[in-house]
């Protein structure tokens, strides 16, 4: 059977693994449903339709599948679903999305510390970092292996890309382009992710394409689509320069530039 605090509050049908812990005066609701290994901290609230997979970890104080802070929301059920082996720690808020059947998704294998805040809709892929005190507004994209520093503000559906990370205190209000690092207010490219590329084990030959495509696209001169026509004629050579040309294709709000 979980072990499950006599101070908790867990909904007699809420979906639980024998595995699962339930920590004191944490409160569990009827929709909720917790894989193998989850455990849950002291004074955590998980409510709505929220899916928790094996080995989630969640803090002291976290609220997890609230209601969406969206003036548009209507009371439809919606929902949070969250990966394997995922971090929540004190203290966090993650949002359900708006609509009707509408999710905010965390992926496996995340680390969202203290103090930080999902809003509705957003998706959070693999191996995300956030720092604390990092706050999401709704719809954003934030892709694999990417790192948000602390006390960073997204804007709504902003787009973050694979393996890029955002420095301390930044203000984000425009795409972060896949590989790159950026920093400030308002937030601006500052180069390529050296240092997170080399501990992601991307070979030399690797970080030297992307370094030629960063190059191309910031500091060339060229118009945005005629670099993308340059880097789509070197496609074949690399996965990341794909990545990166269907990155700037679907962008919305512009990528955040030098």
């Amino acid at each position: 059977m979980p072990s499950v605090s006599n101070t908790a509050i867990v909904h007699p049908k809420a979906e639980l693994h024998d595995t699962v812990e339930i920590g004191p005066y944490a409160i569990i609701g009827e929709h909720v449903k917790l894989d193998e290994g989850a455990v849950v901290g002291p004074h955590a609230i998980i409510e709505g339709w929220t899916q928790l997979g094996k080995n989630c970890k969640i803090g002291a104080g976290a609220v997890i599948g609230s209601e969406p802070q969206d003036l548009k929301y209507r009371g439809g059920e919606s929902y949070v679903t969250i990966g394997d082996n995922t971090v929540i720690r004190e203290y966090a808020t993650v949002n359900r999305g708006t609509f009707e059947g509408e999710s905010t998704v965390i992926g496996n294998n995340c680390f969202v510390m203290s103090y930080c805040h999902i809003a509705h809709n957003c998706i959070l892929q693999d191996r995300v970092i956030m720092s604390s005190y990092a706050g999401l507004a709704g719809h954003i994209l934030i892709e694999e292996n990417a790192i948000i520093g602390g006390l960073v503000g997204i804007h709504q559906f902003v787009r973050v890309g694979r393996c890029s990370i955002i420095g301390g205190g930044a203000a984000v209000r425009q795409d972060i382009l896949p590989y790159t690092k950026a920093s400030g207010n308002p937030c601006k490219s500052r180069g390529l992710n050296i240092i997170g590329l080399k501990r992601l084990n991307f070979s030399p030959e690797r970080r030297s394409l992307l370094k030629k495509a960063y190059r191309t696209i910031f500091r060339s001169n060229l118009t945005e689509e005629r670099a993308i026509e340059l880097l789509e004629e070197d496609m074949d050579a690399s996965i990341e320069i794909r990545h990166m040309v269907e990155f700037m294709r679907a962008s919305q709000r512009g990528l955040a530039r030098m």
